[in-house]
């Protein structure tokens, strides 16, 4: 199946019912795919043509949701592009993929003309092409991309060196969006919040799902908790799939619980803290809640079907995957499985229809990620008494202390439960006794003084962790520093790159 076809039939079941809502312009289903066939004409009247890489750096929401779709109709690949990235990551993907059409909108249209500078680019505005669109017929192209066409082109979020392309078609576009309704329980016509970004797998995940269950995708370009909340009670929000740290900020709101019709919740790209899993357990009550474990690149590796019942465990191998867990040295051998209860990390066969192929142009990341037909995710794991995997962090995160390796994922999920602290992040930072010490990094809560917070926070550490676990130093700080789609990079608070508002221990 191709996404071209999805939509289409989409509108063809359901041609009244809304597809779009939210904060900009709503659509019902019919007026949906006419939109998006006259967009994609648009695009070819602006020199797109079949086969080639179209460029979208846009804020999110309706246009750059139907731009997308439009692309597919085009025959063409969507480069969905981070709003985040500076010059030069926006100069390498715009070279990388050799983009030769770029739409962007008001927010980045200054961010644009920097990065294609002394390059063949063409810059088209959105409401330039919904201009040239008005004039289009809304009849459909002739003839609809092949599966195993490239549909969309995601770049890494770039936490290491520069983003790569990641590559995917149109069956594993929409195989992942057929395994995330299944996965996630969702219902024909459900009501889903559209807030993450579509330059991240879970945001496009969330609008393809939306399409094959014949539902409503509530778009909102970008988040703001309490618009989000708004937009939740007054539209009839049903589902929500987002990070960890968009949850914590929608429960503080205080409005989350009283949501009339919210019943299903997943979350995926960073752990959730069981804390968090507990308040929300609480204030929803939610008929489904789901732990999606996956990637850009395979889109699901693990399920763990119920939270509520099972905080933080990662579950088994989803409905089209096939995961095991090998020795965690980076030349193991995809047969080389660890025993019960041990440590592995985590590898996903590529014969998974929701896979990439391979990186865009990157054989030695090719080289590094994938053996003998498994991707080996760099994640680590345990698998329980059940089966069911528990996350214990990445291999690159390992904290070497004294010669043992700690794992910063259980020291975080000790120390959020401490009141003085909103926000927790713990890295190794290099010491001449230990090799790396155990540091963490917290955000005060409000009204708490940062040098308070950093001292509570560390006897609170001395209280629930052993020993070996306890944080060397407590620093307190503004923000912890994640990136567009709200993982975590530690990498920034490694190299130094903080201010430290309050300490303790040393």
């Amino acid at each position: 199946m191709d996404l071209v076809t999805a939509l289409r039939w989409a509108a063809e079941r359901y041609p009244d019912r809304m597809a779009v809502g939210g904060t900009g312009r709503r659509l019902r289903y019919a007026a949906w795919e006419s939109r998006t066939n006259q967009l994609a004409r648009a695009m070819a009247g602006a020199g797109a043509r079949p086969g080639e890489r179209v460029g979208l750096l846009l804020r999110g929401g309706e246009p750059l949701a139907s731009l997308h779709l439009a692309v597919q109709k085009l025959g063409a690949c969507s480069v969905p592009l981070s709003t985040r990235f500076g010059r030069d990551d926006l100069r390498h993907c715009l070279d990388d993929a050799a983009i030769r059409l770029l739409v962007v909108d008001p927010a980045t249209a200054d961010q644009a003309a920097s990065a294609v500078a002394g390059r063949p680019v063409a810059v088209h505005t959105a409401a330039e092409l919904e201009t040239r669109a008005e004039s289009e017929g809304d009849h459909p192209f002739p003839v609809v991309p092949a599966e195993d066409t490239i549909s969309v082109m995601l770049y890494t979020s770039g936490t290491t060196g520069r983003p790569k392309g990641v590559p995917r078609s149109h069956r594993a576009e929409h195989t992942a969006a057929v395994a995330h309704a299944v996965q996630t329980q969702q219902r024909l016509g459900e009501v889903s919040l559209g807030v993450m970004p579509m330059f991240h797998t879970m945001g496009l995940r969330t609008l393809l799902t939306s399409i094959v269950v014949g539902g409503t995708w509530v778009a909102q370009p970008s988040f703001d908790a309490e618009e989000s909340a708004a937009l939740i009670a007054e539209q009839g929000v049903t589902s929500l799939y987002l990070v960890p740290t968009i949850f914590w900020s929608l429960l503080r709101t205080g409005r989350l619980g009283s949501a009339p019709a919210l019943s299903r919740l997943a979350y995926a790209g960073a752990a959730m803290a069981p804390a968090l899993a507990e308040r929300l357990v609480a204030e929803v009550a939610p008929s489904a809640f789901v732990n999606h474990f996956g990637s850009t690149e395979i889109y699901t590796f693990t399920i763990g079907p119920d939270v509520a019942a099972k905080p933080g465990s990662a579950g088994r191998a989803g409905m089209f995957s096939r995961v095991r867990l090998v020795a965690p040295e980076p030349d193991a051998p995809p047969d080389a499985l660890v025993g019960p209860g041990e440590q592995g990390q985590v590898v996903v066969s590529m014969a998974s229809p929701e896979a990439f192929t391979g990186y865009w142009r990157r054989p030695d990341a090719n080289a590094r990620s994938i053996r003998d037909g498994w991707y080996y995710t760099g994640d680590l794991a345990v698998a329980d008494e059940d089966g069911d995997l528990w996350v214990s962090g990445r291999v690159d995160d390992m904290i070497n202390s004294g010669g043992e390796n700690i794992y910063p994922d259980e020291i975080e999920a000790a120390l959020v439960r401490c009141p003085s602290i909103d926000d927790v992040c713990v890295v190794g930072l290099a010491d001449e006794r230990w090799g790396q010490a155990v540091t963490a990094f917290v955000v005060p809560a409000p009204r708490v003084p940062p040098p308070t917070a950093a001292r509570q926070a560390y006897a609170f550490a001395r209280d629930v962790l052993p020993a070996l676990k306890r944080p060397k130093r407590v620093i307190a700080i503004d923000a912890i520093p994640r990136s567009g789609v709200g993982k975590t990079l530690r990498r920034r608070l490694v190299a130094g790159e903080f201010d430290a508002r309050g300490e303790a221990g040393g």
